[in-house]
Parts: C-alpha cells; sequence; structure tokens
C-alpha cells in the first residue's frame, strides 16, 4: 500500500469518526452555536446563506472557469457534479427524513428564515449548501490551486452558517462535505 493511499484511509476514518462524534453531541453543539449569535455574525452569514448555493457555487465559478479558454472544458463536469450533488442531496434528504434542528424545539430562528419547503419535503440531512461548496473543491485543486484555500475557507464557512441559524446538525455539514467532495473527486 502507497503512502497516498494510507493518507486517504486516514482521512476517512478521521471523517467518519467525525460524523459518529457530530452525530452523538448533534444537539448540544447546536445549542452551543446559538450562543455565538451575534448582530454583526447575523449580517455576515445571512448574506452568505442566502446567496451560497445559486450566486456563489454556481454563477462564480462558472465565470471563474469562463475566464480562461483552457478552463472552460471544465464547465460542463462542473455543472453535470453540481446537478448530481443536487440529486443525491435531494433523495438522501426524502429517504432519512431528519428535522431540522428548529424543527425539534431545539433552537429558535427568526421567521423570516423559515420557507415553507422546510416544512414538507426539505429536511435537514444532508447539507446542501455545503455540498455544492465543497463539490467545488476538486475542481479548484485541479485548475486553480491558488484559490483553493479561499474556496476552502468559503465552503467552510457556508457549512458554518447552516449551523449558525439552526438549519443542519454539525453531522448534516460534515456529511455535505464529505458527500461533496468525494462527487466532485469522482468526476473529475
Amino acid at each position: 500500500m502507497t503512502m497516498k493511499n494510507k493518507r486517504v484511509i486516514w482521512i476517512i476514518c478521521l471523517i467518519i469518526l467525525a460524523f459518529i462524534i457530530a452525530l452523538y453531541f448533534d444537539s448540544t453543539i447546536i445549542k452551543g452555536v446559538s450562543y455565538l449569535k451575534s448582530s454583526f455574525l447575523d449580517d455576515v452569514l445571512i448574506l452568505l446563506t442566502f446567496t451560497s448555493a445559486e450566486i456563489i457555487i454556481f454563477f462564480l465559478l462558472t465565470i471563474l472557469f469562463l475566464w480562461k479558454d483552457s478552463k472552460r472544458k471544465w464547465i460542463l463536469p462542473l455543472w453535470f457534479t453540481l446537478l448530481l450533488s443536487s440529486i443525491v442531496s435531494f433523495f438522501l434528504k426524502v429517504s432519512i427524513q431528519r428535522l431540522r434542528p428548529f424543527q425539534q424545539g431545539l433552537i429558535e430562528i427568526s421567521p423570516f428564515l423559515i420557507k415553507s419547503s422546510y416544512l414538507i419535503w426539505d429536511f435537514s440531512f444532508p447539507s446542501t449548501h455545503t455540498i455544492l461548496a465543497f463539490a467545488a473543491i476538486p475542481f479548484l485543486s485541479k485548475e486553480f490551486p491558488k484559490l483553493k484555500y479561499a474556496w476552502v475557507t468559503l465552503a467552510c464557512l457556508i457549512g458554518f452558517s447552516r449551523l449558525y441559524f439552526g438549519f443542519h446538525f454539525l453531522s448534516d455539514v460534515i456529511a455535505g462535505a464529505a458527500i461533496g467532495y468525494l462527487l466532485g473527486a469522482l468526476i473529475i
């Protein structure tokens, strides 16, 4: 077994362990995150949570890959990955039907943040915003390595915003990050 394979196995084991620990402590973590509420974080993260899926991830990445002619060949695989990520997320949500933290009464959120879809079919597990953000990382790592860490930071902030507002548990975000990254890596 090569050193790279061993490293991948260790990373997978750490992600699984983090997921299991998060799953066990989800309620405690979501309540703890609610103590971080501030008007500054509200303003910054509300912008991120409302624009992340559609505007930042889809359009920004498309523009970035259109910027250079040599990178344009990655637009269709990127779009396919984002579409596949959305489909996988939808099927997992409908199959598992985990209620969101605010639906379980663990945290209160502002009524203007609640969409009617949260009450009908849009469940907590996994975080679609996080899946989409992390699905782009393999593409950026390959074609724009200098932007990789900026995007990882943005993806983590997107995941944190989902926790902060009580839309998701930490385990939803961890699973979303892992699923998104794996789908992006598989498509590449």
